[in-house]
C-alpha cells in the first residue's frame, strides 16, 4: 500500500508538468493585417511583448507608459497604411532609422 501511495504522489507531481501546453509564435511572420485583426487582449499582449523586446535591445531599463501608448498608436497607424508588411520588419526599420 505504501508503494502505491508513493507512486500516486509521484504521478500527480509529474502530470501537471506534462499537461502544460506550449505555443511557439514566429513574430517575424505576423503581418500588420494579422496585428490589426487580433482581439483586444491578444493585441495588448503582443504590443507589450514587442515593446519589451525592443526596449531590452535598446538597453532601456525603465517603462514610460505614456511613450508606450504613443508607440502602440503609431505602430497601429503605420500598420493601417502597410497591411502586408511584417510588424517586426517595420519596427526594426523604425528603430534603426531612429538610432542613426
Amino acid at each position: 500500500m505504501k508503494k502505491s501511495a508513493i507512486g500516486f504522489v509521484l504521478a500527480c507531481l509529474l502530470v501537471p508538468a506534462s499537461v502544460q501546453a506550449q505555443i511557439l509564435v514566429d513574430t517575424t511572420r505576423i503581418t500588420c493585417d494579422d496585428y490589426l485583426a487580433m482581439s483586444a487582449d491578444d493585441s495588448k499582449i503582443f504590443s507589450a511583448w514587442l515593446s519589451g523586446w525592443f526596449n531590452q535591445k535598446a538597453g532601456y531599463t525603465t517603462v514610460d507608459f505614456d511613450a508606450y501608448a504613443r508607440n502602440v498608436a503609431n505602430v497601429k497607424q503605420w500598420c493601417a497604411s502597410n497591411p502586408k508588411e511584417s510588424v517586426m520588419a517595420g519596427l526594426t526599420r523604425a528603430v534603426d532609422k531612429a538610432a542613426k
